[in-house]
């Protein structure tokens, strides 16, 4: 009786682990391992926004932010895509991979958000949304970084992935 209560609890945890893709069978953090895979093209864009205070929003000049560390969008830009091509090195069981491509743009929407985006392609075995998805969070941690001096009333309200391409399906957010 012991032994087959054991057993229906070691199926169990395999049923559960056979549906996460980065625990291996005895339960472990493990890589997955794309060998047998077919390199595709792959993309992926992410979205973080940013909520600024009017006090931080009075220094947007011509579509960029000015603080006394400089300009807020370029260096944001800049960190963004520096941290998307570290993934490999923040993500513990992430592949590093060597994009091709790596473009974030910054915009300010009609509520007065700042809004990022972060595109990453590559043609390789495995995605690249994770790299989208550091590259605009690292964005949206730059702003709030180079603006924090003048509030800290900032809100990094949310990331998530926009759309993705290539691999097993197609995901594009509605």
């Amino acid at each position: 009786m012991v032994q087959a209560k054991k057993e229906i609890i070691l199926n169990q945890r395999n049923h559960k682990y056979k549906m996460l893709t980065h625990i291996d069978k005895q339960g472990n953090p493990a890589m997955v391992d794309v060998a047998a895979k077919q390199a595709t093209h792959r993309t992926a864009t992410a979205r973080s926004v940013v909520v600024l205070p009017d006090e931080v929003l009075q220094y947007l000049v011509n579509g960029e932010l000015l603080s006394k560390k400089g300009p807020v969008f370029q260096t944001a830009i800049i960190a963004g895509i520096m941290a998307a091509k570290k993934t490999g090195d923040l993500i513990p069981l992430c592949h590093p991979l060597g994009m091709e491509n790596c473009a974030i743009t910054v915009e300010v929407n009609k509520q007065q958000e700042i809004v990022i985006e972060c595109t990453a392609s590559i043609t390789a075995k495995t995605g690249i949304e994770m790299e989208a998805l550091v590259g605009a969070s690292i964005a949206a941690l730059t702003v709030y970084d180079m603006c924090k001096a003048m509030s800290h009333d900032i809100v990094i309200k949310e990331t998530k992935l926009i759309a993705k391409t290539g691999g097993k399906r197609d995901f594009k957010r509605g």
